[in-house]
């Protein structure tokens, strides 16, 4: 395919996927629950946070994260006892268990009482470099005493990691809310910034389509990519997603 027949192509894809039927299978469904901007905040980051494996089984216990909470993220963060907290004991997703859960509630009320919420802090500076962002929020994350095991969920791109969950989460926050999928609820973010999620089915459609050539999942991969879907719409590159993400999991291209 010549790069405009990739682009009609990618733009068609992208059109049929980004629909509210994509909401039923995807952990983007536990933050549609709510309507107070906080609770959706929240319930995305944690949803997201454990956003790797089984789809059905993210889901599953991302809306058991809900329920410990009472179904009221935003009002469990900042009103939690040390006794609610208790009533985490048990959780497991994969890797991420039950103490990591508790120093994420700890700390989402830190940087909703000092860094005035998760808006601000994942916002970037001048240079709309969220690579940057992304890592200076893994610093604030961690600013509270906290157990190493837990900062292996949160990534840090400036160390090479790709971020797939984190550039994921800030597609929900940012991108326009007007197809029913993403939510648009950052007005202070710019979508013509925003990173493509990159995992092993959207990185092995893109290397299929010629648009990513280096092999590794990572940050440098998601500067080549980033650099051609700019090119195909540079006001909302990050829709592309829904295309790649389209033609692996339901296409299986």
């Amino acid at each position: 395919m010549t790069q405009k027949e990739l682009k009609e192509f990618l733009d068609e894809k992208a059109a049929l996927y980004e629909n509210i039927d994509f909401i039923e299978s995807d952990p983007i469904q536990i933050p549609h629950q709510y309507t107070l901007k906080e609770d959706i905040e929240i319930a995305g980051f944690l949803s997201a946070t454990i956003a790797w494996g089984n789809r059905k089984m993210i889901i599953n216990n991302a809306s058991k994260m809900m329920e410990l909470m009472g179904n009221s993220p935003y009002d469990f963060v900042m009103n939690h006892t040390q006794d609610d907290l208790e009533k985490f004991d048990g959780f497991v997703h994969r890797t991420f268990n039950a103490e990591d859960f508790k120093f994420f509630i700890q700390s989402l009320r830190n940087i909703y009482i000092e860094h005035k919420g998760l808006e601000t802090v994942l916002l970037p500076g001048d240079n709309d470099n969220y690579q940057l962002a992304i890592s200076n929020f893994k610093k604030i994350f961690f600013d509270i005493p906290h157990l190493p095991r837990t900062q292996k969920h949160v990534s840090d791109p400036v160390k090479g990691s790709a971020a797939k969950r984190i550039n994921m989460y800030l597609r929900w926050m940012v991108r326009d809310a007007k197809k029913g999928v993403d939510f648009g609820i950052w007005k202070s973010h710019n979508p013509a910034h925003l990173h493509c999620p990159l995992d092993v089915h959207t990185g092995n459609i893109a290397r299929k389509l010629g648009i990513l050539k280096r092999k590794q999942n990572d940050w440098k991969s998601i500067q080549e990519l980033d650099s051609i879907l700019r090119k195909f719409d540079k006001s909302d590159p990050v829709k592309y997603d829904f295309a790649l993400f389209g033609l692996g999991v339901f296409e299986k291209f």
